[in-house]
């Protein structure tokens, strides 16, 4: 699915080379190009827009404070000559921030900054949901969104700054997702906590040994705070 945009920029050649970037770059659509602020304002209202590549010198509105006017902001990219402003930009959360005149390459690499954020948003807002609305998981790890059958899973496994998803095809998914995010997104008769490190799927649970399980063929240590509750979910699998 391509990035919807608008170009809000009051320079004809400025408009130009970012339409002509666009034109190249096939993962963009350009829905329409505005020469101020405020008809981008009614661009907004009337288009679905994921992307904006904003000047900031503007008549009327500039892209700063044009920003500052939305409550749900699109992806923002400024494109401007004075590279002073890139404060201001970042401070509203801007994607990126393109000093002209810019090359294709900088260009490719801001849009796929883009790219990755929207990826990130469709993944948490698919871990949101209703847990009886869906049977998978969606995460997010190699610039990929997996979808990945709550079946299909024997254990989540959080390793430093990331988490990864063993699958009973012995497949291992790295995602930089926390896994309290991936915990409060799995149904709780199906998975279970069991150490500070490890959610396993009940189902795959072979048999408890000790302080540890043994799930599908990998043995997992239990956390003592955990065991209990443990206990009390492997009695009750059906």
């Amino acid at each position: 699915m391509k990035i919807r945009s608008l170009i809000v920029d009051d320079e004809p050649l400025s408009q130009e080379i970012v339409e002509r970037y666009i034109k190249d770059l096939p993962v963009i659509e350009l829905v329409k190009t505005c020469n101020n602020a405020l008809e981008a304002l009614e661009a907004l209202k009337q288009n679905e827009i994921q992307l904006i590549f904003l000047d900031i010198n503007m008549p009327m509105l500039s892209g700063i404070n044009m920003v500052k006017t939305l409550t749900s902001p699109p992806c923002i990219i400024f494109t401007s000559a004075y590279a002073e402003y890139a404060i201001d930009g970042f401070d509203l959360d801007a994607v990126d921030y393109l000093v002209k005149p810019f090359s294709f390459e900088r260009f490719v690499k801001a849009v796929n900054k883009v790219r990755d954020k929207l990826d990130t948003q469709t993944a948490t807002a698919l871990l949101k949901q209703p847990q009886k609305e869906q049977d998978f998981i969606v995460i997010k790890a190699d610039k990929k969104l997996y979808k990945i059958n709550f079946d299909d899973i024997s254990y989540f496994n959080s390793v430093g700054d990331y988490v990864k998803v063993y699958t009973k095809q012995g497949k291992a998914i790295i995602t930089n997702e926390t896994l309290r995010n991936i915990e409060m997104a799995l149904p709780a008769e199906l998975f279970i906590r069991i150490h500070k490190s490890y959610i396993v799927s009940v189902k795959a649970i072979r048999y408890m040994e000790g302080n540890q399980v043994m799930v599908d063929n990998t043995p997992i240590p239990i956390g003592l705070t955990y065991k209990d509750d443990l206990i009390n979910k492997f009695k009750n699998v059906k």
